[in-house]
């Protein structure tokens, strides 16, 4: 496997502890887990309060201008989903309820194009539970994100599935250690695929959730043109970088699992009928490793954005393509 140069003079075990420790703290116990309830997030009715995990630690972002908006022409949209629409520090960042929604995303990007009046309510460690139950924060309990939803909704977009069956949390937690231990060789792969932990039967499993989200918004919001957004590219194709900061072997496992997710969104979206972007499509040649990223690396930028989080060149064109398509 080819392997990208590092830098001259540095190691990547500090920019790995300071990412294990921001993400931790950001995306901590980020996991819906099995016991996310599709039938819940279809139905109307459901009385199911699931809780997910604290997003402790808000960081400190610096303040910038809000996007310029367009007149405004009547249209509600309602954005609902997980960190990658929420953005955290692209660049100015609310920290006021934990969720670290930034004035930067896609959502706020989407609806100063086009004039819609915005409810954004996506949140860091967001799950499919969320959209139906309450979702704890450091700073206390959101409500279901399906609540800003209405009859009068016209557009919603939703990012969710990657916190489901404790995708990031392992990846994040676990693989991201593991590489300091064995940098050269697969310690990941080892210790999950195959075996009781293996994320890729986990992630096989978030087409449905996504297609029972899909129906639940349609009941709520009727008139409401659905829109899903997928999950960037992570990794290169082929071959490592600091960046990346997992251990040689395990590229391809972790690959293989962004794939299968985007897969599985996407599917779950179509099964639905709604309307999908295709973000890992859309983001091939600007993985962390790439000399154009549109996701960060191990470092979180207070500036740019969190470690293994959107840049604000991902947002803006997420927020274009959604336009083209709805516009």
């Amino acid at each position: 496997m080819p392997k990208l140069p590092r830098p001259a003079g540095r190691s990547p075990l500090p920019g790995l502890v300071a990412g294990v420790a921001a993400l931790t703290l950001l995306l901590g116990a980020c996991s819906g887990g099995a016991g996310s309830d599709t039938a819940g997030a279809a139905d109307p009715s459901s009385a199911a309060t699931p809780s997910s995990p604290s997003s402790e630690g808000s960081p400190d972002a610096p303040t910038t201008s809000a996007p310029t908006t367009a007149a405004p022409n009547g249209e509600q949209y309602v954005a609902l989903g997980d960190s990658y629409t929420a953005a955290p520090l692209v660049p100015s960042t609310d920290t006021a309820d934990g969720c670290l929604r930034s004035d930067g995303n896609y959502p706020h990007l989407l609806a100063a194009e086009l004039g819609y009046e915005l409810t954004d309510v996506s949140c860091v460690g967001a799950t499919t539970s969320s959209m139906i139950g309450v979702q704890q924060t450091g700073s206390g309990a959101q409500p279901a994100q399906f609540e800003a939803l209405g009859r009068g909704t016209d557009l919603v977009t939703v990012g969710i599935g990657g916190n489901d069956v404790e995708l990031f949390t392992t990846l994040f937690q676990q693989c991201l250690p593991l590489a300091a231990q064995d940098p050269d060789g697969a310690p990941c792969t080892e210790q999950l695929k195959g075996g009781p932990d293996d994320l890729l039967p986990a992630v096989a499993r978030v087409d449905g959730l996504v297609e029972a989200i899909v129906t639940g918004i349609r009941q709520r919001a009727p008139k409401a043109e659905i829109v899903v957004v997928d999950y960037p590219q992570l990794l290169p194709a082929e071959g490592t970088c600091e960046a990346g900061a997992l251990a040689a072997g395990d590229y391809p496992y972790v690959r293989e699992v962004n794939a299968a997710l985007s897969r599985a969104v996407m599917a779950g979206a179509r099964a639905a009928d709604a309307e999908v972007i295709d973000v890992l499509g859309m983001s091939r040649g600007h993985d962390v490793c790439s000399e154009d990223p549109w996701v960060n690396g191990i470092q979180t930028d207070p500036e740019r954005a969190l470690a293994f989080h959107p840049f604000a060149v991902e947002q803006e064109a997420v927020a274009a393509a959604i336009a083209d398509l709805v516009g």
